[in-house]
């Protein structure tokens, strides 16, 4: 029972503890150097970048001093490019004396989240033989999140080999036992040219100068640092090739001879890695669907001979981004915020050689549930401020996008209570039209939702001014066309007018011209009779005589039918091309 009491009280002080320190690992963060090693010649320069990295929690300032042995390094520059700095509180400093650099920087709102925030870069130069370490002698990242948190965890460190080996410098020599006989021979490789770097190449040749008075040479490659050659030329050559390595490091071991003997031996390291990093899986902790924005996933590899060098991550159709061993190798890993949706993670490692071994995996960020909106008006008075109120998750930010017409949506920003209520109010007076509204929401762990379904709210004046605009456009119509309509009736009576004036004259000739036809063809018959009678000096007419003379009168009746006919439509005709013209 005693036992059983003493688990029970173990239990709950583990819980608590865990309760009491799980938001400091929320809110970790570190500072770190990429790259954290490697080997350097003495007088070569180098480069080394600053780091921070901050995934659960942005930040917004961070600062620290870092120390360097100022007997085998000194700073040559330092730069800011690609920082994510914004501000700086004073400009990075270095000190060569003292072997420190200095830096203090702010990222604006909303500030830095991630795992690799770029700080800034210092160029080294090698000084001297040995081992270089970099420190962080103290350091602050502050949180986003208005009180200045500091939320650094760890700092990181980085430690570099400096030596002579270089391409046209023996990597090490064995001195001959032999007084006057030929130096150590100088190696140099167009193939692997860095003794200290890797190479993807199975076939390696060698260069050597030979001096006048060399007469053989002795050559060895094998996997030992220190070693006699055996294998000799004669006469000496100076260039050596040999093809399909296995991968390792391997040693060229140069021997030369003259008249006084063997001479000193020379030693050339090199080496090759064609293998890639072992195959590897990628995993999500949470499962491959969920509605956390910043999936955990744990991957890694490793690689038999040269080592992982770093890894490249790209997410959906997203940009690679680079990531440091030292960050995976603190599994587990999370990604950078996603928006909701399927996509996929593409991993690539590569090893000290550039080789690299590529792990997919698909996943989907779900949608959390949108906000619900309670009260909203449907129709507004132009003036009044817009007022719409919703529930949704407790203490989240809350999106409303207004759209008006055919213009671009406008997006304001809420924030929701402890009880999930929202309350948004228009602080600019929304223009006349008609609008959608939709909302969305965004909780405290970055979950996005859905947009909701879009309402329409009608956006109007008053009454009283929209009679007095609708008075206003109605007059500015009717005004301008009863004027027209005047000007019409006037032409339209004037022209009338004139065809009356133009058609009573036409009549009255007309009339006069068939009087005056009349009167003229009944002078015209009665002249025709009285010639015909003085034809035969006889009084009266014989019937030969009427004969004729009705003939006469029938062509002379036909004849003023048809003149007067033409005459009609002399007049109609007029009448018409007047009209014509007119119009």
């Amino acid at each position: 029972m005693e036992d059983f009491k003493k688990k029970i009280l173990y239990a709950g002080f583990l819980a608590f503890l865990i309760i009491l320190f799980s938001p400091s690992l929320v809110e970790a963060a570190s500072l770190y150097f990429s790259p954290s090693s490697g080997s350097y010649n003495v007088g070569s320069t180098f480069s080394v970048s600053i780091y921070v990295s901050s995934v659960e929690q942005a930040m917004n300032a961070a600062s620290g001093i870092i120390s360097f042995p100022s007997d085998k390094l000194e700073v040559v520059s330092l730069s800011k490019s690609g920082s994510i700095f914004s501000l700086w509180v004073q400009e990075p400093t270095f000190s060569n004396s003292a072997g420190t650099i200095n830096f203090e920087g702010i990222v604006l709102n909303p500030g830095f989240s991630g795992a690799i925030g770029k700080i800034l870069t210092a160029n080294f130069k090698a000084k001297a033989a040995g081992v270089a370490t970099l420190n962080f002698s103290s350091g602050s990242v502050l949180a986003n999140d208005g009180k200045g948190t500091n939320i650094l965890t760890s700092l990181g460190n980085a430690q570099f080999g400096l030596g002579y080996a270089g391409p046209t410098v023996p990597e090490a020599t064995t001195p001959s036992a032999v007084s006057g006989a030929p130096s150590a021979a100088p190696i140099s490789s167009l193939t692997h040219p860095d003794p200290n770097e890797w190479y993807a190449n199975k076939d390696a040749k060698f260069t050597w100068p030979i001096p006048a008075d060399a007469t053989g040479v002795r050559l060895l490659i094998n996997k030992v640092p220190v070693a006699i050659p055996n294998v000799s030329y004669v006469p000496a050559i100076s260039e050596k090739e040999v093809t399909n390595l296995n991968d390792g490091v391997w040693y060229l071991h140069v021997q030369l001879r003259n008249a006084r003997g063997w001479g000193a031996i020379s030693h050339f390291r090199f080496q090759i890695d064609i293998e890639p990093p072992a195959l590897f899986e990628i995993k999500f902790v949470g499962g491959k669907e969920t509605t956390n924005p910043r999936p955990t996933v744990l991957f890694g590899t490793t690689d038999s001979f040269s080592g992982i060098e770093y890894y490249k991550v790209k997410v959906g159709e997203g940009d690679f981004f680079l990531v440091a061993p030292e960050i995976v190798e603190s599994n587990p890993y999370a990604l950078p915020l996603q928006y909701p949706g399927k996509r996929t993670i593409l991993v690539q490692a590569f090893d000290k050689a550039s080789n690299y071994t590529t792990a997919v995996e698909e996943f989907e960020i779900l949608s959390i549930k949108p906000p619900s909106i309670t009260e909203y008006p449907k129709e507004l008075q132009s003036g009044e401020p817009l007022i719409v109120r919703g529930s949704t998750y407790a203490n989240s930010k809350v999106t409303i996008w207004l759209q008006k017409e055919r213009d671009d949506p406008k997006g304001f920003s809420v924030e929701s209570d402890q009880d999930g209520k929202f309350t948004f109010i228009s602080e600019e007076r929304l223009r006349d039209g008609i609008y959608n509204l939709w909302t969305e929401v965004t909780n405290n762990q970055g979950a996005r939702s859905l947009s909701t379904e879009k309402i329409t709210i009608v956006i109007a004046r008053p009454a009283i001014f929209r009679i007095g605009t609708w008075t206003v456009s109605f007059l500015s119509v009717v005004v301008p066309l009863v004027a027209l309509i005047i000007v019409l009736l006037f032409i339209i009576w004037y022209g009338w007018h004139k065809f009356s004036l133009l058609r009573k004259r036409l009549t009255k000739e007309t009339t006069e011209a068939e009087k005056a036809l009349y009167l003229a063809f009944k002078a015209l018959r009665e002249e025709t009779k009285e010639q015909i009678e003085k034809l035969d000096g006889k009084p009266g007419l014989n019937e030969r005589e009427k004969k004729i003379c009705n003939d006469l009168k029938k062509s002379l009746k036909i004849s003023e039918k048809f003149i007067g006919k033409e005459i009609k439509d002399i007049e109609k005709s007029c009448v018409k091309d007047w009209t014509k013209d007119k119009i």
